[in-house]
């Protein structure tokens, strides 16, 4: 896979802190670990300072809000529910200032103790002293696992169940529109994918869902070993290890049998990888090349990012399947093989500034921008024509 897509942020790679050696005692541990946990050495502790523009300024009181009352009249705002380290959302919140369009987010790594009411009855929120009336609401990195409570306490359990409830309610909220709606893509796990994928004409890697990876060589040769899940985990709040996809070792006992299903994936020989957005109807390509599929994290500056346009046969099938899935932004991470491409993933939760920084290159950032502007200005328009 080419990055975490739809896990905990990142951060830019080379900015990880490797995870220290195990002691010499806990050697059996490391031995007998799971497999995707073995040698896996990438890892980073994600600041929860709030570096959202616009919330600092209206907490320094150095917006001007009208002559309005804030407590009576609702504002029209974007709600982002996302974690502090969420810099895509970050730059999003300067892009609509200038805008003048007000976003405000709930992170779940800042959610304990947030002053917050939320209304069934209205589609209107209460956060701090200002009453906003979200138009459009994005969940992007608001993880559970990042909720900085402890699950063992009582207490920190009670924290974590209301807010899962809470920011589950919030992310399908009928009186609201959302991007890339949960109620759409909650179930569009990596495996439905390649259903899907395959279903709309795409090659897709001969794959494998097992615990006992050794048995199981799909395509008869060289196979990956990936999660099934999410890329990195989030064992702590705060604390993000990666999983990171790994050559099956034609070495390993065919009788170990792993803790939990990993997927085993046919090897391919790719001349190069695709990195493809979408942003509403817009595909914006880039191509990556790379040695393995972890050296986007473990040695970035080893990895060639280059714009390029989305072949045409390609672009109308990966346009099909975000009509199919109803996504607005996301991108898609695919192979090219011989000149065919081949689907391994789409991440719903997809980060761009990497990209575009190694491509010299904005076209993601402000495709969204003006994607979620102009969003906001059509349901602004709907709802005060009512």
């Amino acid at each position: 896979m080419i990055s975490a897509g739809g896990d905990a942020v990142a951060p830019p790679p080379g900015q990880a802190d490797p995870v220290p050696p195990p002691p010499s005692s806990a050697l059996g541990e490391v031995l007998t670990a799971p497999l995707l946990l073995q040698g896996q050495d990438y890892f980073f502790r994600a600041p929860s300072t709030c570096l959202d523009f616009q919330e600092r300024m209206y907490a320094a009181e150095l917006v001007d809000e009208g002559s309005g009352d804030s407590t009576v009249d609702p504002q029209p705002c974007v709600l982002v529910l996302a974690r502090a380290a969420d810099m895509e959302m970050n730059e999003l919140s300067l892009a609509l200032a200038e805008r003048d369009i007000r976003l405000v987010r709930i992170d779940a790594d800042r959610c304990l103790d947030l002053p917050l009411t939320v209304y069934p009855d209205a589609p209107l929120v209460e956060l701090g002293n200002r009453l906003l009336r979200p138009l459009l609401v994005w969940r992007r990195h608001f993880d559970i696992a990042a909720v900085p409570a402890d699950g063992r306490s009582l207490r920190g359990a009670y924290a974590i169940e209301q807010w899962t409830a809470v920011s589950d309610w919030l992310s399908v909220r009928r009186d609201w529109c959302h991007v890339n709606s949960p109620r759409h893509t909650r179930n569009l796990d990596r495996l439905s994918q390649l259903d899907d994928a395959a279903s709309f004409g795409l090659r897709v890697p001969r794959t494998a869902v097992t615990t006992r990876p050794a048995r199981n060589r799909p395509g008869g040769g060289r196979c990956l070993v990936k999660t099934a899940g999410r890329h990195l985990l989030e064992p702590r709040p705060g604390a993000l290890h990666g999983l990171f996809p790994r050559p099956l070792d034609p070495s390993r006992s065919r009788d170990v049998v792993e803790p939990a299903p990993v997927i085993v994936q046919q090897h391919l020989d790719a001349e190069e990888e695709l990195r493809v957005f979408v942003v509403g109807g817009e595909l914006i390509a880039y191509r990556v090349r790379k040695l393995d599929p972890a050296q986007l994290w473990q040695d970035p500056d080893a990895v060639t990012v280059e714009a390029v346009e989305t072949p045409r046969p390609l672009a109308a099938t990966l346009l099909a399947l975000v009509r199919h899935w109803r996504l607005d932004i996301a991108a898609f991470d695919l192979l090219v093989v011989e000149g065919e491409p081949v689907f391994l993933e789409v991440n719903v939760n997809c980060d761009w500034r990497w990209f575009e920084y190694r491509a010299e290159d904005t076209r993601v950032s402000r495709a969204t921008h003006e994607w979620v502007a102009s969003r906001f200005q059509e349901l602004r328009g709907a709802s005060e024509g009512r």
